[in-house]
């Protein structure tokens, strides 16, 4: 399958799996640039794929305006995942608005409720799940392959862009016109939650920006780090 994928620019890639699952393939986006490099490239070809994106209630505004923006562009739509309200009022209750700044531990709890329940939601009852990740992301991602099975849920990975460079990513972005987050032009990179993502400075990682106040490896547990 690797071999196979590999051989096919994006387009012939997202299509071949639509037609090799049908019906049975995911895309998450959290509006970044390269989700919307995969969302540009699904809705201008009718893509057999179901896009879905996680709202956590923290996110910000400009990410909204993004959602609605790609919406209007492409005249499609996509599910919203939203965390379970029970959960989400026990958290606040016992631990306050913020509790995730106060350890590791506290910040992996939020990003269960917030984001992990709701993907297992939206990946139950398909057989393969899209993401946006790149092998340069970072460290944890850089062994990454461009097809792979995730145990934790129980489904393959297809990571078409594991490959891409940021500037072949950007050049896409740029040569399509495709809607991007404004808050790419002011410094932020890699774009979750509000409270939990600030711009990066010159020089440093794209992942600085995310949970900056820990030394950690800067993921949230959509994606497991081996």
């Amino acid at each position: 399958m690797i071999e196979i994928l590999e051989g096919f620019d994006l387009v012939d890639s997202l299509k071949f799996v639509s037609k090799k699952f049908p019906g049975k393939v995911v895309f998450s986006t959290s509006f970044g640039q390269e989700d919307q490099v995969i969302t540009d490239a699904i809705f201008k070809n009718n893509i057999n794929i179901k896009v879905f994106t996680l709202d956590t209630g923290r996110l910000f505004p400009e990410t909204y305006e993004l959602m609605d923006k790609t919406k209007a562009r492409y005249k499609k739509s996509f599910e919203t995942y939203f965390p379970e309200n029970e959960k989400v009022e026990t958290l606040v209750k016992e631990k306050g608005f913020n509790s995730f700044y106060e350890s590791v531990e506290n910040r992996k709890e939020c990003c269960n409720i917030r984001k992990i329940i709701g993907l297992k939601r939206a990946l139950k009852g398909n057989e393969v799940w899209i993401t946006g990740l790149r092998a340069e992301q970072s460290e944890n991602r850089s062994s990454m392959a461009i097809w792979e099975f995730d145990e934790g849920n129980n489904i393959h990975k297809f990571n078409p862009l594991v490959h891409w460079s940021a500037s072949k990513m950007e050049e896409y972005l740029e040569e399509n016109n495709v809607p991007q987050n404004v808050l790419h032009k002011k410094g932020f990179v890699s774009i979750g939650c509000q409270p939990c993502t600030r711009a990066i400075e010159v020089g440093e990682h794209p992942r600085a920006g995310r949970w900056w106040w820990e030394e950690s490896q800067k993921e949230c547990g959509l994606h497991a780090v081996k």
